[in-house]
């Protein structure tokens, strides 16, 4: 069973999530929470899979509880809640350790299959809109000195992968370009996630970007 808390401080919001999750026969919600600060207390005291996480809450917005979250290296999985699909908020909040978006006008059947996959341990990308995130909203990347020093924490088969994971390509769908095992890509991401200390693919795209790896509107094959 997949276990839930949702975070958000309309009411109407929280009730129709939960509507719409307990009816799943594999999802539970365990708690509600309607401010970041409540979140962070709800984690600790439920251990959820998953955090159902709004952005503008008040004491404590949905950015800062997901990097108080990370950075205590709690394994529940936030997927934030917003009601843009393009928005520097969703931006922040990936950069701080979120497995993905989801926005509060989806489909019971998108939620669901939301919740699933960030409990799974996947990230939730679509591949378009974050990439347009991203382009809009990331930091200016460093100049090629600094990048080269980037490049060397990882072997050239693994830059190969992180540019691939940037484009939003899906293990299967890696393996089918570099000719590789299925098994093969999912061990290379297990490694590039352990040499740069980040949580999921969510975190490889943004790194990918802001690092020079993979440059917004330009080549992507340098180095």
């Amino acid at each position: 069973m997949i276990r839930v808390v949702l975070a958000d401080d309309q009411d109407l919001v929280r009730e129709g999530l939960r509507m719409m999750l307990d009816a799943e026969p594999d999802i539970t919600v365990v708690d509600e929470a309607r401010t970041g600060a409540e979140a962070l207390a709800s984690v600790r005291a439920h251990d959820p899979d998953v955090v159902l996480m709004d952005i503008r809450m008040p004491q404590l917005d949905g950015i800062e509880a997901t990097a108080r979250l990370v950075s205590a290296r709690a394994r529940t999985r936030v997927l934030i809640l917003t009601t843009f699909d393009l928005d520097e908020y969703v931006y922040r909040a990936m950069r701080a350790g979120a497995s993905g978006f989801l926005l509060k006008d989806g489909t019971r059947a998108q939620l669901a299959s939301a919740v699933r996959t960030v409990a799974a341990g996947e990230a939730l990308l679509a591949p378009a809109i974050t990439r347009r995130l991203i382009q809009d909203f990331c930091r200016t990347p460093p100049p090629d000195a600094a990048l080269a020093t980037v490049i060397a924490k990882l072997s050239g088969r693994e830059v190969e992968i992180v540019r691939r994971v940037a484009r939003g390509l899906s293990n299967a769908e890696i393996a089918a370009e570099l000719f590789l095992a299925d098994a093969t890509v999912k061990s290379h991401v297990a490694r590039i996630l352990a040499k740069l200390d980040l949580r999921d693919r969510v975190q490889i795209v943004v790194y990918a970007y802001e690092s020079g790896i993979v440059r917004a509107g330009g080549s992507n094959e340098t180095g």
